[in-house]
Parts: structure tokens; C-alpha cells; sequence
């Protein structure tokens, strides 16, 4: 971390501080993610940036929060084939469940929100604009404010735990999947096959407390209490905090500026509720000026010195993000002292850069966070004690050079459109002597 940023980085650790233990857990739509924006809010204007808050609503169970429902509705699926013969009852309740499941769960779409109850989320920016108030290029660094339910599997001060949280939550889904087969298997053998339909019906009670037992570890998968839920120190405190104090750092050093450059600061509400803050700004801005010639630098989970890494995509989602912001942040992470810069694609979920890309925006994510499972991620181990000042300071480093690269490039393009000087035309009899 270079000496000249190291102020900011500490006020930034104590942004972190304040979220994840004055605030503490800021579930999707909370009162306490509410309190965490007005903070942030109250931090825009005293820097005289031009703020914004705007409201969207979320539905906190509809996404990744209503896991634990597709365990239950397991269990009601494996109980009614077990008591009853109402197997198409049941092979249509959880199929319904699994389609809900790919839609809002794996692909964070909004399409079944509606079925949900809904919360008030929020997202809030401030512009931080060029002195004359001319700009040619937008950079836009977001975080999220909102915190994880607490991941009861992955909870448990282990090395083992990654392992077993693995397990348990894969012997659930693969319960439920058989729930589901065994359903339609009863409900159309009853009609074209009777002696499979005879076979499964007389084995299944065998298998049936299995079933049950199995998927209960999916109802287990978040706990539901706000008080236990994951204070997120590393995810996302610290994307919040760097990218204030990224804004700040040009607020108060205007000669570091990049010319022509509005930079704004967006906190994104209710991610973990699967994307929806993100997913609410681009639809409300799109065809706006606020997208046009925009980068944007997401940063999530900024804590495990060493795993910096640039995500380059999101396999769910299907998403690949901006090349040439990926090998920026590629180079400012050597530039900075990091020995082996990650780059990865994010295997599960989705993050913020995903609605950004779709919208065609040019973006990526930015993090130090161990991609393995670990028993801080999305529990209540996700505190500031666990890491350092250093290593915030270090992220902060690797952003302003980032920054200080796109000013490069926004600098060229703007060269290379000035026109040449007038030639001047010499004298034919000059040409000819």
C-alpha cells in the first residue's frame, strides 16, 4: 500500500467497523440495511457530491433467502407419497418448486416475485462531477450494502467444514431430486405400467424417512433469525467503504482527478436477495446518460490478502465480463505488489456486475476473498477482526490505478479526435526548384 493512500485506507477499515458492528446484519430490505444507506447518504453529502436515493422493492425470500422452502416442500412432497395417492399433486408441487428454483434461485430472474412478500430497498449515489461540471466518461464503483442470512451448514469452526457443508447441502438437493422422479414415476406408472407402479409404492415407505431426513437438511440451509445473519464485514462492507473512499480520495486530491471524468458511488441494496438493487438501477436508467460511456468497478469482499482476483464472468448467469477492464485490474494488481493475481470465473451465483453487462455496460468485479467455501462466508464469522487494514489498502491501491489506466485510454480517444493543425500549402515554384 503506498504511504500517500494510507489515511484513506484506515477511514475506509473504519466504515467497515461501523457496518458490521455498531449496524451489524443488513438483511435484504432491513431496517439495519436502511440505517447502513443513510449513513452512506449522510458520508455523499458531506463530501457536497450530488446524492441520489432511490427506492425499489425486493422480495428477500424469492431469490437465494427461500432455499430453506424448497427443503419443505421436499418433505411435504415425500410425506404426501408415503400417506396419500396423490402423486400427480406432488409431482406438480415440486416440479413448480424446481422451476422456481432455476428461474429466481440459479438465474436470478424476477419473474416469480410476485408470489413473495415484498420489503423496501434502496440504492444510493453520489456524483462526484469536474469542476466546470463538462464530463465525457462516466466510472462508477459499486457495492452492495446488504448482508447474508446466516449458512448454518457452513457456520461451524471446522477445517473440515467446507467438506461437510458440501454434504449435507448435497445429500438435500439429491433427496429432493429423487422426491421429485419417485413422484411422477407413481403418477404416470399408475395408468401405463402397473407392475412398476406396484414395485416403487411398496418400496417407498423404505426409502420415505430417508427422503424426509435429507431434505430437512435444506431447510436448514439459512437461519431465518436477523440476529444471527452475517454482520458482512468482508461481503460487503468493504466494497462500500472503497468506493466512498475512492470518491473522496478525488474529492480531496482534484489535481489526481482524470479529466473529463464523473465518478460516482453507488450503493446497491438487497444483492443477496439475488441481484435486485443492481437489476432495479439498470432497468430505471436504462437509455440514460448515467449508463452512456460507463465503467463500472464492482467491488465485493475485499478481506483475504491472498486472493486478489479479477472475476471475469459469472457461470450462472452466463456472463463474461469487460476484457480490457480484466487485464487493468491484472496489471494494477502486480503494479501494486501482488504476487499472484487471481482470475477467475465465479462458479456459483451471480454479483452486481452481471445486470451492468446485460445492460451493456462495461464492467467487472473486483474482490480478495478465498474462493473455497469457508465458515466466514455468508455466516456470522464475517467480521473485521479477521483482517487487516493492509490488505483494504492494498485493494484501494489497485483500484486507483485502474482508474488512473481508463483515464489513459479516455485520454487517447480524446487525442486522436483533435484534428491536425492546417497544412500549409508551399509554393509550386518552390516544390519545382
Amino acid at each position: 500500500m503506498r504511504e500517500e493512500i494510507r489515511k484513506y485506507a484506515d477511514e475506509a477499515f473504519e466504515i467497515v467497523t461501523q457496518a458490521a458492528d455498531e449496524i451489524g446484519p443488513r438483511l435484504p430490505g432491513s431496517d439495519n440495511e436502511r440505517k447502513f444507506h443513510e449513513v452512506m447518504k449522510d458520508k455523499m453529502n458531506g463530501l457536497g457530491l450530488k446524492v441520489k436515493q432511490e427506492k425499489f422493492l425486493v422480495a428477500p425470500r424469492a431469490s437465494i433467502g427461500g432455499i430453506p422452502y424448497a427443503g419443505w416442500v421436499g418433505i411435504a412432497g415425500a410425506i404426501m407419497l408415503n400417506f396419500t395417492q396423490l402423486y400427480w399433486l406432488a409431482a406438480i408441487m415440486l416440479t413448480a418448486m424446481w422451476v422456481w428454483l432455476v428461474c429466481s434461485v440459479f438465474l436470478y430472474k424476477t419473474w416469480i416475485d410476485w408470489c413473495f412478500h415484498h420489503e423496501v430497498s434502496y440504492n444510493t449515489y453520489g456524483e462526484l462531477t469536474p469542476e466546470d461540471g463538462e464530463y465525457d466518461y462516466t466510472i462508477m464503483l459499486s457495492g452492495h450494502t446488504d448482508t447474508s442470512w446466516n449458512w448454518k451448514h457452513s457456520a461451524i469452526k471446522s477445517k473440515l467444514n467446507p467438506a461437510f457443508a458440501f454434504i449435507k447441502v448435497g445429500l438435500g438437493a439429491v433427496c429432493v431430486i429423487v422426491t421429485t422422479a419417485l413422484a411422477w414415476t407413481l403418477a404416470i406408472s399408475q395408468y401405463v405400467d402397473y407392475i412398476t407402479w406396484m414395485f416403487v409404492a411398496e418400496a417407498y415407505p423404505i426409502v420415505c424417512p430417508f427422503l424426509v431426513a435429507g431434505s430437512f437438511l435444506v431447510t436448514l440451509w439459512l437461519d431465518k433469525n436477523e440476529k444471527t445473519a452475517s454482520p458482512g464485514a468482508m461481503d460487503n462492507a468493504t466494497g462500500i467503504a472503497l468506493a466512498y473512499i475512492v470518491t473522496k480520495y478525488f474529492k480531496e486530491n482534484p489535481d489526481k482527478m482524470p479529466k473529463r471524468c464523473r465518478i460516482i458511488d453507488l450503493n446497491c441494496g438487497a444483492e443477496e436477495a439475488g441481484l435486485r438493487g443492481s437489476i432495479a438501477f439498470v432497468r430505471k436508467h436504462k437509455g440514460e446518460d448515467i449508463l452512456k460511456n460507463c465503467y463500472n468497478l464492482n467491488l465485493d469482499s475485499i478481506a483475504d490478502e491472498d486472493y486478489f482476483e479479477v472475476v471475469r464472468g459469472d457461470a450462472w448467469q452466463g456472463t463474461k465480463f469487460d476484457p480490457e477492464l480484466i487485464k487493468m485490474f491484472e496489471e494494477s494488481m502486480k503494479e501494486a505488489g501482488i504476487e499472484k493475481p487471481g482470475n477467475i470465473v465465479n462458479p456459483v451465483g451471480g454479483c452486481d456486475s452481471t445486470p451492468f453487462h446485460k445492460a451493456g455496460v462495461r464492467t467487472v468485479t473486483f474482490a480478495a476473498q478465498d474462493p473455497v467455501m469457508t465458515n466466514y462466508y455468508h455466516t456470522f464469522y464475517d467480521t473485521p477482526d479477521r483482517f487487516s487494514v493492509e490488505t483494504v489498502g492494498t485493494g484501494l491501491d489497485v483500484i486507483l490505478r485502474v482508474i488512473d489506466k481508463i483515464a489513459a485510454v479516455e485520454d487517447g480517444k480524446r487525442t486522436a479526435l483533435v484534428p491536425a493543425e492546417d497544412t500549409v500549402e508551399v509554393p509550386a515554384e518552390i516544390v519545382e526548384e
